[in-house]
């Protein structure tokens, strides 16, 4: 099926483009969810003549997910679950979960905006992209624990192994930086050799003008 898109979808285009999907996603995700209309002759006609306003709209929906994701920056949802000694779940946590996770945290979030790869089947800590907007996207902490205090220590330790991570780099960024500060004086050394002066001439012609005045004597 031919479609043209109303807004940017991930992998597919950007708004305005007419794209070949299956029948299946356009009528179960990109029609119902207002992302796309069939590329009918009257459904392009109407995209023309709503295109500016369209934009517009895009625009004003991205600057709101943007003032959005800037302030829960750095937010993460508790996931309590039962698990074994490895530390294996019983069970497992899908989008769903955490989307209901972040809205009894005060986030509207529908789970089809949870982009989760594949199911969370072990306790700790996972990093889950949540899609504000076609365009705005924001990391999520979700920390799968056997309980809240179990959380408290995770998250402590994750603090801890980012922290390191965080001076790891940091030391790697200036040693390199080091690295390129000796390569540039090396660099000007090379290219400002020591200027050796030959006084041969010189010698030479005061020797000869010394042979002449004896020779006038």
């Amino acid at each position: 099926m031919e479609v043209i898109l109303l807004e940017r979808v991930e992998k597919l285009g950007q708004m305005g483009e007419i794209v070949r999907v299956k029948s299946g996603y356009a009528r179960n995700f990109l029609l119902p969810k207002k992302k796309a209309l069939r590329a009918t002759q009257d459904n392009i006609g109407y995209f023309e003549s709503q295109k500016t306003e369209l934009e517009v709209s895009n625009l004003r929906k991205k600057e709101e997910a943007e003032g959005i994701a800037k302030k829960l920056k750095g937010t993460s949802v508790v996931m309590v679950r039962q698990a074994g000694e490895s530390g294996q779940l019983y069970g497992s946590v899908n989008a769903r979960d955490i989307a209901d996770g972040l809205r009894a945290e005060g986030m509207k979030v529908d789970r089809t905006q949870v982009e989760l790869g594949a199911v969370i089947k072990e306790l700790g800590h996972v990093i889950v992209q949540v899609r504000l907007h076609p365009e705005v996207v924001l990391p999520i902490k979700v920390n799968v624990a056997r309980s809240k205090e179990e959380a408290s220590i995770q998250a402590a330790a994750a603090s801890d192994l980012m922290e390191r991570a965080e001076d790891a780099e940091k030391a790697v960024e200036q040693e390199t930086e080091a690295e390129k500060a000796l390569a540039g004086e090396e660099k000007t050394d090379d290219a400002s050799p020591a200027v050796t002066i030959d006084n041969t001439d010189e010698d030479e012609q005061t020797m000869v003008e010394a042979a002449d005045h004896d020779a006038s004597k």
